[in-house]
């Protein structure tokens, strides 16, 4: 890169964590939020400023936008997608965020509330980062590093690359999408606009991760029917569907197959939610598994566990409904090596060392990957995600800039 280059990842991160993003699990509109819409379109409007002439958000709150190839060669076109929400675990309203300048190690009392206390102990990560200048919030809300941390750097990489046309490149495409928070990120991206051979997303922690592993996913509905009556003439009569789900959830077993029991690369099954009434009770599960194989088992083993409690209510009925939610992402860039590899290298031309890592969760490149473009998860620097403690280092964000303008070229160079 330029030594002369001024980053502007920062600066763009600063402006865009204070605009409210946030979506909404519960909503049924798209975007969840309409608020959403509000980055977006500013973000096209920058793109369209550094030059990007076909920059432009759609209906849906979905912005595109081309870098065009500045090469004769014949080289892939490749996205790097971030998406604009910000998680609904904590506030995103009102963001103060502060840069709190060559971190010595010392404990960083937020100030509007001085009981959140970001410390070293805590979050080892940050022994690493003695000298860096930390960007947190003040204490009353996330941040909106994830992923407005991704945002900002892809703004940057296209900034770098209009002011530097001496660095050679293929086509490339920005994608930043809504609602990736609540699992609709690519509800609503359209492929054939986008017109991508392979993508990255721009969504991962620690400097140098390269995470080429997701979850494979599953949701299950299990509807409990009990049977109702007058309470005060039920004897013989009711079941209660309620109870049932609670000797259901009860009969989960305890020191395995949850997420607060695993780690690695061992999935579980996961209640998320419960309603109902006497008469029909519903719990959501999610199901969880690196293999996907594996999923199968965990439901059968569910399902055997629903057959097993109702069968002491011979008069009660259940309905085990399977939706399908993402897949491991590792199964498509299996096919596709070089994407992962010419990632590899970039990083180790950025300086810093490859860390290869599997996410515990799934990302927007889950999706894209089965719906055509294979797309391992980058690193950004965000670290504390979704909790008031959430924090990055301006100098990983820089770094991660740097990486991406190595890798736009190693894309070139390959072909």
């Amino acid at each position: 890169m330029s030594k002369n280059y001024t980053f502007t990842a920062s600066d763009r991160f600063l402006r865009y964590v204070q605009i409210d993003t946030q979506s909404n699990p519960q909503s049924f509109s798209f975007p969840t939020t309409e608020k959403q819409k509000d980055l977006s379109s500013l973000l096209a409007q920058e793109l369209k400023q550094i030059g990007l002439a076909d920059a432009h958000m759609d209906e849906w709150g979905y912005v595109y936008a081309t870098i065009p190839s500045n090469t004769s060669k014949k080289v892939p076109v490749i996205c790097f997608c971030s998406h604009v929400d910000t998680a609904p675990d904590c506030s995103g309203t009102g963001i103060k965020p502060i840069v709190h300048k060559n971190y010595r190690g010392d404990d960083i009392v937020l100030p509007d509330d001085p009981s959140q206390v970001l410390r070293m102990s805590e979050y080892p990560y940050l022994q690493k980062k003695i000298g860096d200048d930390i960007i947190t919030a003040s204490g009353t809300t996330l941040l909106g590093s994830d992923d407005k941390a991704g945002v900002a750097i892809i703004m940057d990489l296209a900034n770098y690359l209009i002011t530097n046309p001496g660095i050679k490149h293929g086509e490339i495409r920005i994608l930043f999408t809504p609602d990736e928070e609540v699992g609709k990120g690519t509800a609503k991206v359209d492929m054939k606009k986008l017109k991508a051979d392979f993508g990255y997303t721009l969504d991962g922690g620690d400097a140098g991760g390269l995470e080429d592993e997701t979850f494979s996913a599953d949701g299950v509905q299990v509807i409990i029917h009990g049977v109702i009556a007058h309470p005060g003439y039920a004897k013989g009569k009711m079941i209660n569907a309620m109870k049932i789900a609670g000797h259901i959830l009860d009969a989960l077993p305890k020191d395995r197959l949850s997420p607060e029991s695993t780690e690695g690369k061992r999935g579980f099954i996961h209640p998320v939610g419960i309603q109902g009434i006497a008469e029909k009770c519903t719990i959501d599960f999610i199901i969880r598994d690196f293999e996907t194989p594996g999923l199968k088992k965990k439901e059968d083993f569910l399902r055997t566990l629903v057959e097993e409690t109702l069968r002491i209510h011979p008069n009660a009925s259940f309905e085990f409904i399977i939706t399908e939610q993402y897949r491991n992402m590792k199964e498509v860039l299996n096919v596709h090596p070089q994407v992962v590899e010419y990632a590899k290298i970039a990083i180790e031309r950025a300086g810093l060392e490859v860390k290869t890592e599997s996410i515990r969760g799934g990302t927007d490149g889950s999706r894209l990957s089965f719906m055509g473009l294979p797309c391992p998860n980058l690193f950004t620097g965000m670290q504390g995600i979704h909790s008031k403690l959430e924090h990055i280092s301006i100098q990983d964000m820089n770094k991660a800039v740097e990486m991406l303008v190595h890798l736009v070229q190693v894309w070139e160079e390959k072909n």
